[in-house]
Order: structure tokens, then C-alpha cells, then sequence
């Protein structure tokens, strides 16, 4: 795996994390501001500037209150779920059918978040996921479902579909 591939792997899974450490710390009580939660998640290991912050902010759903920063009256979940879309143009290497199952090949370290993407989408045809660390096993109640699910995930990375080569982060040939 080339080093820039590396580095994009490691800055999305702290991303995650990240927003994970926003969501916790909002459940034990309203954040500081913007500056002193900087500050805050720093000591904690995830050293971000204020505009990166503020997107995080934003995606999570935080409400600015007079005591600080909360989580929304129940609008926001538990904690930050990616989007399938993002995580297959992020993650997704390779997905293979069989029968009734899809086998997801992910880059090392991501199948989880692939897993999660998948089950927190609620798809009618997807039973449930099974991840290990860089592959997902999808299970679908019949073959025309994994296959329409197998569809589904190609309009999410269209460019992975149409050209491997410029859709991947790896920079190998993606099977889709």
C-alpha cells in the first residue's frame, strides 16, 4: 500500500473517532466553546483547527445553546454513522456476489466502518453484516436482493464503477 493511501485511511478513521470522542463528551454535559473544545479534544490526541471543528460541529448536529454545545432534542443518533456512500468511495475495494451473500473487500482497518454504514442504512434487502478487518460478509434474504443491493453500491461509487483505476484509493484495479 502506497504511503499517501496510508495517510488518507488513517485521517478518515480519525475523523470517525473524532466525532465519536464530540459525541461522548456531549453526553456528559454541554461543550465549551469552540476554542477550549479544540484544546480539549487535543489533550485527548485528536489535535484539529477551529474550522475543522466547526464541520464536525455541523455534522453532528450540534445545537449552541447558552451552557455550549449539545446534542439536538433526540434529532441526532448516538453516535456519528457514515454515510454507505462515503465509506464505499472511501473503503470499498472490491464487492463479489455469491448467491445470496455479497463479500465486501475493504482497505486493512476499514471493514468495520463499512459494516456499520451498511446496517445503520436499514435496507430492506440486507439481513445483516459480519466484519472482520478487511472484509464484510453481507448477508441478503435471496439472490435478486444481493443483487439489487450489489447495484445499490455501484451508484455509490460511480466513478469506481465505470474507472477503477481513478474511483480507487488504492490505486489497484477495483473489482465492482
Amino acid at each position: 500500500m502506497h504511503n499517501y493511501s496510508s495517510l488518507c485511511i488513517i485521517i478518515r478513521m480519525t475523523k470517525l473517532a473524532r466525532q465519536q470522542l464530540i459525541v461522548e463528551l456531549a453526553h456528559e454535559g454541554p461543550l465549551p466553546g469552540q476554542q477550549e473544545l479544540c484544546k480539549v479534544l487535543a489533550r485527548r490526541g485528536f489535535p484539529v483547527t477551529q474550522a475543522t471543528l466547526s464541520r464536525d460541529i455541523n455534522e453532528l448536529h450540534l445545537v449552541r445553546t447558552s451552557e455550549g454545545y449539545t446534542l439536538s432534542n433526540g434529532d441526532a443518533p448516538a453516535e456519528p454513522l457514515p454515510t454507505v456512500s462515503r465509506v464505499v468511495r472511501d473503503f470499498v475495494r472490491e464487492v463479489r456476489r455469491a448467491q445470496n451473500l455479497l463479500v465486501i473487500k475493504t482497505t486493512s482497518g476499514s471493514a468495520q466502518p463499512v459494516a456499520l454504514a451498511v446496517d445503520g442504512e436499514g435496507w430492506d434487502e440486507v439481513v445483516g453484516t459480519v466484519a472482520g478487518d478487511d472484509t464484510v460478509l453481507v448477508i441478503t434474504p435471496d439472490n435478486k436482493s444481493a443483487k439489487l443491493y450489489k447495484r445499490a453500491l455501484r451508484t455509490c461509487a460511480p466513478d469506481a464503477a465505470n474507472n477503477p483505476a481513478r474511483g480507487c484509493r488504492c490505486n489497484r484495479l477495483c473489482r465492482f
